[in-house]
């Protein structure tokens, strides 16, 4: 992922430039070579995923309108993406917040044994039965929403057992769908809470300023620009749901007049559109969707 983008535009190649240096592996090599073996590991997806995500943000800024940067209202990521939207708002530099990523992953891995833990996404049914689902299916061990993505789409997380037995009792409750998801641990739950020990020591001694921008925050769903709220958030999310649903609709409030998904992949803006149909969308992941977004918002060229 990113290569194409990378080849095309000098500041995503910068991005990599730099994301590189801080990671200590090849970064590069996994992002555009893989194989999806290696960018499957957590500690590897985390900083790639940012590093792109960073690139595209950067690629797109070369194409904005002088004032664009001034201009944008907030930002927000879901669960790891909150790194990206704290560097795009200058919360973060791109170096501290590609070793912390790198980091919190291995955590994460560290948390839960292999095949222990396991998320799956429940389609077609609304929160509250999601929850009296998990309450019912949990049996003693964990088990809990993780990220509440659409009205209708949740995701839990928990002990492979506690996730088995939901699945199994998910459709004769009234869920159209369950899905058992390819992750390598059970993220924002409470099996996380080793991680979230680690990580807080790391973030009590990362540097961090004031956003230029709101972030828009997964514990709340709210914006914050305070360096120290947006801290104590990094720590929260570890273990705590990713409140999609209520950071989308804040960002309509805040009065944003269109969304960009930046790095690789469209599901963002496929949960955006069920949660504020009719707000325009563009994604960044290559050069091609770069032109795309950029004939889209009526931009006549970089700056």
């Amino acid at each position: 992922m990113g290569r194409a983008l990378s080849d095309a535009d000098p500041r995503a190649r910068s991005v990599f430039e730099r994301a590189d240096r801080a990671a200590g592996f090849d970064l590069r090599r996994a992002c555009f070579e893989g194989p999806e073996e290696t960018l499957r590991l957590t500690a590897v997806t985390q900083p790639a995923i940012l590093a792109t995500s960073i690139a595209c943000f950067e690629a797109l800024a070369a194409q904005a309108p002088p004032a664009w940067r001034g201009e944008i209202v907030c930002a927000a990521g879901h669960s790891l993406g909150e790194y990206s939207a704290l560097v795009a708002a200058g919360a973060l530099d791109l170096e501290d917040a590609v070793r912390t990523v790198r980091r919190r992953g291995e955590y994460m891995q560290d948390a839960v044994p292999v095949g222990q833990g396991a998320m799956a996404a429940v389609l077609g049914m609304a929160l509250p039965d999601v929850e009296a689902l998990c309450r019912e299916a949990a049996g003693g061990d964990v088990l809990s929403p993780a990220n509440l993505n659409a009205p209708d789409q949740t995701v839990v997380a928990g002990t492979a057992a506690a996730v088995g037995r939901l699945a199994g009792l998910a459709r004769e409750r009234g869920a159209k769908r369950t899905v058992i998801l390819p992750v390598s641990a059970p993220f924002h739950c409470a099996l996380m809470a080793p991680a979230q020990a680690r990580l807080a020591k790391d973030l009590e001694a990362l540097p961090m300023r004031d956003a230029r921008f709101p972030v828009i925050l997964n514990v709340t769903g709210r914006p914050e620009t305070r360096a120290e709220a947006l801290r104590r958030a990094l720590v929260e999310q570890v273990t705590r749901p990713v409140r999609w649903v209520e950071s989308v609709i804040h960002m309509k409030e805040l009065g944003v007049e269109w969304l960009a998904e930046l790095g690789p992949g469209r599901v963002l803006s496929g949960l955006a559109k069920r949660i504020v149909p009719g707000l325009p969308l563009v994604n960044v992941e290559d050069p091609a969707s770069l032109a795309n977004a950029r004939q889209a918002l009526g931009w006549s060229g970089g700056t």
